[in-house]
């Protein structure tokens, strides 16, 4: 009997968009009233104003759209995901110069030799450092060139790429979800809740460290178990094509660590100290991230003596390499445009508006959680959701009896799952592309962790509840 294949991310993205578009002929479409916020500087709905409008069901037409406006709007040429996939391709072209230098597969070899035997501290290490990332400035989009750095090192210390997928993924994704001065999350949730981004700050600085114990406990379980056995890994079957894709093949000796490859290995570093010093103090974004691996793809050739050919060479077949991450990005995008086109999402938000009507508090704040998390997997911008849902959802808790600070706090706590598993998140998506992990055995892997989480962020709503009163 032939086995059920689980479909590529392109397959369900594109299925996704589908069905969302089916939605737009069945749901009720609805505009709430929007005004001006002056402290977030754009617009807002305005709890209690929400009306019906004119449907606008999205065809076949809209479908074939969708992955073309995903990158940007045909009608203002207003950029949309563009700008993040096209930084995914530079970063691809700057991992190829580096990687045609030889100073990555001098770098794993000398690493692997330092750290023999107690590779599995790496794990906590580095989590740590994402988780810190997440927590800090939400940590996403960022996240995508260390795919190609990590899992390699993963894979030679004896572990298999999931591995590699887990410490990034999931460190960056607890930290968002643990999130406590994250301006894109937090600090925006805050001021649309009309709050201090400080008050609830304890509560959220206890989901970040127990969340982040679990989840390094859990992935440094599942990396021993698979060092031990390697058949018991998720991805054992492809633990050949994997070695040759990550490993580039090489049996022979691995190149030796030179004075230039340190040199190069150096600037490597750098660049991304640069790019999280930029992203978190010098207000850039994707064009400038874009133009720092540009220039500093151009600084490893001179540094390494490459050719122009070699050079130019390098970073297209790098970036080649990544067009697949760039184009789920953009399909991914485009879902949530047709929801918008669609004039569905604000309906959605209305009917959790309805339905959290004269609650008990812990059943509230939990409801609200699972509201969120739901609206998250159809919103996945933290910031977007965070804009359009407190303003409708923050004033209800005034009528529940608790403080505001503890839906912000369900909000940030339930907007940190895209980073961990859904399909509509271009950085999901993209993060299992390069590690070459199909979504369904993604799924296999983290669901155990996900309802360990949601327990644990359940019981802690509740607990501020019960501290509140």
């Amino acid at each position: 009997m032939k086995k059920i294949k689980f479909p590529s991310a392109y397959t369900i993205l594109f299925m996704l968009t589908i069905v969302m578009a089916a939605l737009t002929w069945i749901v009720p479409a609805g505009q709430y009233q929007m005004e001006k916020n002056e402290a977030l500087g754009r617009e807002v709905p305005v709890a209690g104003s929400y009306q019906p409008v004119d449907a606008n069901p999205q065809g076949i037409v809209e479908i074939m759209m969708a992955p073309v406006q995903g990158f940007y709007d045909p009608a203002s040429y207003a950029a949309r995901a563009v700008d993040v996939a096209l930084f995914v391709l530079v970063i691809g072209g700057f991992l190829g110069v580096v990687t045609r230098t030889g100073a990555i597969d001098a770098g794993i070899n000398g690493s692997m030799a330092r750290l023999k035997g107690r590779e599995k501290w790496m794990i906590p290490l580095l989590m740590g450092l994402f988780a810190l990332g997440g927590t800090v400035y939400g940590m996403a989009e960022e996240t995508l060139p260390f795919y190609a750095l990590l899992i390699p090192v993963m894979i030679a210390a004896g572990y298999d790429s999931i591995v590699g997928v887990a410490i990034i993924m999931i460190g960056a994704g607890i930290g968002c979800l643990g999130s406590t001065i994250n301006p894109f999350a937090t600090v925006i949730a805050s001021n649309a809740a009309e709050i201090n981004f400080m008050e609830g700050f304890g509560l959220r600085l206890a989901i970040l460290v127990l969340g982040w114990l679990a989840c390094v406990f859990y992935v440094m379980r599942y990396a021993e178990k698979v060092k031990r056995d390697p058949s018991r890994s998720l991805v054992a079957h492809q633990k050949e094509d994997n070695e040759r894709h990550f490993l580039h093949g090489k049996t022979q000796q691995a190149p030796e660590l030179t004075r230039t490859r340190k040199l190069i290995l150096a600037i490597f570093a750098l660049t991304f100290g640069v790019m999280m010093w930029g992203v978190s103090a010098g207000g850039w974004w994707m064009a400038e991230l874009s133009a720092l691996f540009i220039a500093a793809s151009i600084l490893v050739g001179l540094v390494a003596r490459l050719s122009e050919t070699d050079l130019t060479g390098s970073f297209i077949d790098g970036a080649k390499d990544l067009l697949g991450v760039a184009l789920i990005i953009a399909i991914a995008r485009g879902l949530v445009v047709v929801m918008d086109n669609g004039n569905i999402t604000h309906t959605i938000l209305h009917y959790a508006e309805d339905l959290l009507s004269g609650m008990h508090q812990i059943v509230f704040i939990n409801a609200i959680y699972f509201i969120e998390a739901v609206m998250s997997l159809i919103v996945p911008s933290s910031s977007g959701l965070a804009v359009l849902s407190m303003p409708i959802l923050a004033p209800l808790a005034d009528f529940s009896g608790i403080g505001r600070d503890l839906v912000v706090t369900a909000f940030q706590s339930a907007s940190g799952l895209p980073n961990l598993v859904t399909p509509t998140s271009g950085i999901v998506m993209g993060g299992l592309a390069i590690g070459r992990v199909s979504y369904g055995t993604w799924l296999k892997f983290i669901g155990p962790l996900l309802g360990v989480l949601t327990l644990m962020v359940m019981a802690l709503l509740s607990l501020g509840v019960i501290l509140g009163n």
